[in-house]
């Protein structure tokens, strides 16, 4: 397999100066959605990731159910060399009731305020380095919340601005209001929706891309099983792509994918980070691991050159992405 090497180059997100390491890293399945959380080995890896060179972590108030978890966790595991990493979190979620947890959406101005001082306290900082609007809240206006992140950036509270599963029309309203640094959005060579009319937009503005689950939710890993053998605390049991006859038909693309990188000497999951990394210079991948092993593999992917012959195959492989929606009805973002 494609072996690390410590100069894992960087990219600029955005205009106002958001620089990061190529590949970065999303602690969410550290704290949930993946079975049981070991907080040890969390914070081992995002230190291995550190050493690796990676210097872009995201976390969020969700990711720790409203407990704060998640960005304790991580603000623990970055202590040491805090000003040489960039650290990303969100808002918009209503975390009050335990039983609407990711489904209440609660961007009011003095709600972003009262999250972003709780998030300064988990992770143990006096900025954070990219705050984003977790999910577009259809009752605040959006030039209220650029507006207040800008405020917060104002204050040195905050460093840049981010925008996560929002539309056109959203983004281009709140950059009008306070420049947005970077989108984040699910994209993968699984899922495909923002080539069409997300990118083309982000890219007019000169907004950075950050995908998350670029591996796919883990389809990509090779270590899948189908829905009904994940315990229910574990977002694939109820995925749609695990289902029966989607599952099939994407294990299929999985294994004529992994014969692709087989021919090139890589792992499969290298190959799809390549594939996101050969997208354009503008696009970051945070993929989530709670191995070392593997998190070194996937930072190495930031050296794998695709020839456009690789590319084309991906395509004819996957030509819209994976069979089945990336999520239930009731928690699909609408942009």
């Amino acid at each position: 397999m494609t072996q690390h090497h410590t100069n894992l180059p960087h990219r600029t997100l955005g205009t106002e100066g958001l620089e990061v390491s190529a590949v970065g890293l999303g602690t969410m399945g550290m704290t949930m959605a993946y079975g049981a959380g070991d907080e040890q080995g969390g914070i081992a890896t995002i230190r291995r990731a550190h050493e690796l060179g990676v210097t872009f972590f995201d976390t969020a108030e969700l990711y720790g159910m409203g407990t704060g978890s998640n960005e304790q966790l991580l603000g623990r595991a970055v202590k040491d060399f805090r000003d040489e990493v960039v650290l990303a979190t969100k808002f918009g979620f209503d975390l009050s009731d335990p039983q609407n947890v990711g489904l209440g959406l609660d961007s009011r101005p003095d709600h972003i305020r009262e999250v972003t001082e709780n998030s300064l306290r988990h992770l143990g900082t006096d900025h954070i380095d990219v705050l984003y609007q977790h999910r577009v809240d259809p009752d605040v206006p959006i030039e209220d919340v650029a507006g207040t992140v800008g405020e917060l950036i104002a204050e040195g509270k905050v460093r840049y601005f981010g925008l996560s599963e929002a539309g056109p029309d959203t983004i281009r309203r709140a950059h009008a209001v306070q420049p947005v640094s970077v989108l984040q959005t699910e994209y993968s060579v699984f899922e495909r929706a923002v080539e069409t009319d997300v990118l083309p937009v982000v890219r007019e503005l000169g907004i950075g891309f950050v995908p998350y689950s670029p591996l796919g939710r883990g389809f990509l890993t090779g270590a899948v099983k189908p829905a009904a053998d994940y315990p229910a605390d574990d977002m694939r049991s109820f995925d749609d792509r695990w289902q029966p006859g989607n599952y099939e038909r994407n294990l299929a693309a999985v294994r004529e994918l992994t014969a692709l990188a087989d021919s090139k000497g890589i792992a499969v999951t290298q190959l799809a980070l390549a594939w996101l990394l050969a997208q354009g210079d503008d696009i970051v991948p945070i993929p989530g691991t709670r191995s070392p092993q593997r998190l070194a593999e996937n930072v190495a992917a930031a050296h794998v050159d695709l020839t456009a012959g690789d590319l084309a195959r991906v395509q004819e492989i996957l030509p819209h992405g994976a069979a089945g929606s990336r999520y239930p009805a009731a928690m699909m973002p609408t942009w």
